[in-house]
């Protein structure tokens, strides 16, 4: 059987692949099992953030893995405890970390410190949690119904009930009821279209909610560790949430997620938990991405890269008004908006086709998260394949 026979065979057909055999990669460039080369402006969906094939991070890896991998969290994990308190110095937040493996239990974990905050005497007071639409919060039943998207909503029901979607950060207020613990949001959108919200509009949002005593989760899933320029982007929009969560590009490939609050006490023995979350292997992983990210960033080469991406991004929007809307987006996490979902459709195929890893989002968006360590080289062999799909796409 070939490769592609056995994977439609034996793996659950949950992605429209593109039958492309990776076999190695360097920084953002990915090569097939014939020697092709593709620039990936992708970074396996904003997760590969120091590049493919990172030296310092496989060293890290490969010293843990020859020591200890897991343990469980029935004893002390000292690369554990280190990251927590970095996150917390470069975060500016006096908070406490709960570690697990994905994005979704993370955001699995802020809902129910939210859930337990809304109890008073072991009763349910307040559980409502207000998320927005066109949000992405995981695909667990309960991340599922916190996204507001109807449409992920078809099957796997009956969900649990208590979430109240918004059109807008502006209609939140109105939604606020006697039962309403939290609002849960993204600062950036990303399945929702790389949507950035209004940074004064979050900021009143914040300063009313803390008025209310209602939680302010902000979902850093795909925004945090330095994706869109600041460690967070809480930190870019100038607010302090009770509750954040991580995940993506906090392990540079290996899988952990992370939820961080400032109710440091909500959780006794027993209330949570994870078996592999944050052992050993992912815990040591970020703790390398996060060092070579810190370095990048402080080197200045960090928010140099970031201006130029932007900048080439703005000229292709201005050169094929015909096909894209405008350019959108924070730092390394950007989209253009084409202007139909067909016109969208082509871009990521010819882009495909001519060696250029770009992604699918919300609002007809051809969405970029390329690794934070690109070069200049790269960002510039990439732009000159994304052209030439376009030229196709635009005389077709």
């Amino acid at each position: 059987m070939h490769l592609k026979e056995i994977d439609q065979t034996f793996v659950l057909h949950t992605y429209a692949r593109n039958y492309v055999n990776f076999v190695k990669g360097k920084n953002a460039k990915l090569y097939d099992e014939r020697g092709k080369e593709f620039i990936d402006f992708t970074s396996g969906i904003g997760v590969v953030s120091v590049g493919h094939g990172n030296k310092r991070l496989a060293d890290a890896i490969c010293d843990q893995a020859q020591k200890i991998i897991h343990i469980s969290n029935l004893y002390l994990i000292e690369p554990q405890a280190l990251l927590a308190k970095r996150i917390v110095e470069l975060s500016s937040y006096d908070m406490r970390l709960f570690f697990a493996n994905s994005g979704a239990e993370a955001n699995e974990g802020a809902i129910k410190i939210a859930r337990k905050y809304g109890e008073v005497d072991g009763k349910v007071k307040r559980y409502k949690i207000i998320t927005l639409k066109h949000s992405f919060h995981g695909r667990t039943i309960t991340a599922l119904k916190a996204t507001g998207q109807e449409a992920m909503h078809t099957y796997f029901g009956p969900f649990p009930d208590g979430f109240v979607y918004a059109d807008s950060i502006d209609q939140i207020p109105d939604l606020i009821d006697d039962h309403t613990v939290a609002v849960m949001i993204e600062l950036i959108q990303g399945e929702g279209g790389v949507e950035p919200q209004d940074k004064e509009a979050v900021q009143n949002l914040a300063k009313l909610l803390k008025q209310k005593d209602v939680l302010l989760i902000i979902d850093e899933v795909q925004t945090g560790i330095y994706r869109t320029g600041e460690f967070l982007a809480s930190n870019l929009y100038e607010i302090e949430p009770d509750i954040i969560t991580l995940a993506k590009g906090l392990g540079g490939g290996v899988p952990i997620g992370a939820v961080m609050t400032r109710l440091k006490d909500i959780f006794k023995p027993g209330d949570h938990g994870s078996t592999f979350g944050g052992n050993y292997l992912s815990t040591r992983a970020a703790l390398e991405v996060i060092a070579i990210l810190e370095e990048l960033k402080a080197s200045g080469k960090l928010d140099e890269h970031f201006i130029y991406f932007e900048e080439r991004l703005k000229e292709i929007a201005k050169k094929y008004a015909a096909l894209f809307e405008k350019e959108v987006g924070f730092g390394m996490m950007r989209g253009l908006r084409a202007k139909s979902a067909e016109i969208q459709g082509k871009i990521i195929e010819e882009a495909f086709n001519e060696g250029l890893l770009v992604l699918k989002a919300g609002r007809n968006t051809v969405r970029f998260l390329p690794p934070l360590t690109i070069t200049k080289e790269e960002m510039d062999e990439g732009f000159k394949r994304f052209e030439k799909a376009l030229e196709r796409v635009a005389v077709a």
